[in-house]
Formats: C-alpha cells, sequence, structure tokens
C-alpha cells in the first residue's frame, strides 16, 4: 500500500506518526510504504520528491495525504485531475479566493476522499449521535466556543475560517435530519496575528440556523486558551428538554468529555449519559494523533478491504458544502479592525511547531 504525504510540515508529520504506528501494529496484511513531495528534503529515511507529478508517476499512491498550508490546498488538488485513488485532506478545502466548482471539478476521478474533521472520531461525538437517533431527539438550540492561541505562529492561515469549520461541521454532522444550514449574521475581527497579513481574519461570530433549530457560535484563532465547546438543547418525543454539553482536548489534548442530561419539575436533574476519554489510556505513542489514527485506519480500510465509509467519515461532498458555508461567512462579515499584535520593527515568533495551542 503506497502512500504520498504532499507536504511535511507539521500537519504532514502527524499523518506520518499515524500512518507508522498503524503499519507498526500490522494493520494491514502488508506493509505500508510512504513517500513524501516537499518543497525542501527533509531528514528522513522516506522517498523524497519534490514535485506532485514526479510523484504520482514514480511512486503510483494509491492514498495521496494533503497536508500543505491552507493557502496551497488549491493548487495541490488541482494538480490531482485525472488520479483515480484516494485523497485525504486537510481543512479547509480551499480558501475563499479559489475557484471551489474548478478545484471539484479536478477530483472527479478519485475513488474516495477523507477530510480532516477528527473531531467525529472521537468517542464522546459518536456516542451522543447515536443517542440522538436512538432517542429522536429535535435539537432547539445549539451554541459553540471554538477557539485557540495562533498568535505569533510561524504557520501561514487562511483565518478562522480554518477554526470554526471545526464546529460547523460536528453541529451538522451531530443532528443530519434537522434540515439546511443558514447562515444569518456574522461579525469579525481583522488582525495582523498571523503571517498571512496585516488584515487577517481572526475571530468570527455567527447566528444561523439549522432547519429550524437556532444556532450560534464564537470562534477565534485569538484566543487566550484553548476552548472547544457545543451546548446543545433537544426536545425528546414526548416534549420533554434534553441537554447535552462537549468539551473536547480538555486539559489535555484526545481528553473529551460528554455529559447528557434532563431537569425534572423542582430542579432535579437525571444524567442519560457521562463520557470520558482519558489520555493516558492511549499511551504515549498516540499522544494528540489518537483521534487522527481513527481518521487514517478508516481510510485504510476504505482502500484495502473496500469497507464502505464509516458512520464517521467526512466526504468529499462534505467538504465542498463546508466550504461554501465558510465562503459565504468570509463574504458577509461585518468587520472591526484591524488590531495590532506586531508592537515593534519586527514580529517575535512566540510559538513553534510543537505548540499544543497552535494544533489542529
Amino acid at each position: 500500500m503506497n502512500i504520498l504525504i504532499v507536504g511535511l510540515g507539521y500537519a504532514g508529520n502527524r499523518f506520518l506518526r499515524a500512518f507508522l504506528h498503524l503499519d507498526e501494529q500490522g494493520y494491514l496484511d502488508e506493509p505500508l510504504k510512504l513517500a513524501y513531495v516537499n518543497r525542501t528534503k527533509r531528514k528522513h529515511t522516506l522517498q523524497y520528491y519534490s514535485s506532485l507529478s514526479e510523484a504520482l508517476g514514480a511512486f503510483d499512491p494509491q492514498i495521496v495525504v494533503v497536508s500543505v498550508n491552507d493557502e496551497n490546498h488549491a493548487d495541490i488538488l488541482l494538480q490531482l485531475r485525472g488520479y483515480s485513488g484516494h485523497v485525504v485532506c486537510e481543512k479547509p478545502l480551499v480558501n475563499a479566493n479559489n475557484d471551489l466548482e474548478a478545484t471539484f471539478d479536478a477530483l472527479s476521478s478519485i475513488s474516495g476522499f477523507s477530510f480532516d474533521l477528527i473531531e467525529r472520531y472521537s468517542l464522546i461525538s459518536t456516542s451522543l449521535k447515536n443517542f440522538i437517533e436512538e432517542k429522536g431527539l429535535k435539537l432547539l438550540r445549539g451554541n459553540f466556543y471554538w477557539g485557540k492561541d495562533r498568535i505569533n505562529d510561524r504557520r501561514p492561515t487562511c483565518g478562522a475560517t480554518s477554526e470554526i469549520i471545526h464546529a460547523l461541521d460536528l453541529m451538522q454532522w451531530l443532528c443530519p435530519n434537522e434540515g439546511h444550514f443558514k447562515l444569518q449574521d456574522v461579525s469579525g475581527v481583522i488582525s495582523d496575528y498571523s503571517v498571512s497579513g496585516n488584515d487577517v481574519l481572526d475571530t468570527v461570530a455567527i447566528s444561523s440556523r439549522l432547519g429550524n433549530a437556532v444556532v450560534t457560535g464564537y470562534s477565534s484563532f485569538v484566543n487566550i486558551v484553548r476552548q472547544r465547546t457545543l451546548d446543545l438543547v433537544f426536545a425528546s418525543s414526548s416534549g420533554e428538554l434534553v441537554y447535552a454539553h462537549m468539551i473536547f482536548d480538555t486539559p489535555n489534548w484526545d481528553e473529551d468529555n460528554l455529559r447528557v442530561w434532563k431537569r425534572l419539575a423542582g430542579g432535579n436533574e437525571i444524567e442519560l449519559m457521562t463520557i470520558s476519554t482519558d489520555e493516558n489510556r492511549f499511551g504515549t505513542a498516540l499522544h494528540t494523533i489518537y483521534k487522527l489514527v481513527q481518521l487514517c485506519s478508516d481510510v485504510l480500510d476504505q482502500v484495502y478491504r473496500q469497507y464502505p465509509p464509516s458512520i464517521s467519515s467526512a466526504d468529499l461532498t462534505t467538504a465542498v458544502s463546508l466550504q461554501r458555508q465558510l465562503n459565504e461567512i468570509e463574504r458577509r462579515a461585518s468587520l472591526v479592525g484591524p488590531v495590532k499584535y506586531v508592537q515593534g520593527s519586527k514580529r517575535i515568533f512566540t510559538q513553534d511547531e510543537s505548540s499544543l495551542e497552535g494544533l489542529g
């Protein structure tokens, strides 16, 4: 099984770790062969290619992982025109100024697509999704807070749309029967927090509807601390209110918590579900990549075993739909700023690629 990683930076190395772990565990009946495309050759024993076209011809990968910076996604995906294997892509799919339809058309020959939205692979996500379906719960209200600190981070970014995509996807994936997402209002803040420019969108706050449910949310790349929460209120078939609170990657990476409950007359509460994932049970080999390993194993199952996509898999149709939502958010945002985080003659980089605050 040949796997080509395009862009061996921070994200690409995380994919490398995940696939190497699965290979060491003997996940398939044959070994995984990995190669990479990068602007410069890294200190790796892996086969290196300086261009994607060369790698596609010489290495003949069954899986291509697109893990370059946001701003280069469209260029790489367009170069995959005619490729017939499985594509794994970091989020977001492209940037707002790219031709989304041309990108979609370029991928018309692929056999499969997996979008890197790893929160879907958390135990708390799959458990809540199953609970909602089994109990026939109807969403009334949703709210999310999704942010982290990437001030003076070295990596280029398209901005806060690359962060809000996680919460947007989770809300719609958890509640697929509610109806279409419709943006009603959005405000944003621009700043020079990123090396990508002096007026990059760093924060967005939205109000929207998911079918008849009202969904609000706040997402930011200049959050002082990492915070990833979803709050949902449902109506049961008998008219009772059911509450759900989700917390991701807190206090440590891959430590997620879910609480589902209802309130009785007089204020008493009944716990319906409580789930916590403890990072320590995964071991140091899976530090920060436990959910990513689940995604990668899902990809291998689809390609090698010809299994259908799992309940957690996000396909190309999902990626394009989410990109349209992100484009609308960016286009309609009422902006304030710019905020000046560079206070001096040059930027002082206060984060490196090992910073967990900038991860994801």
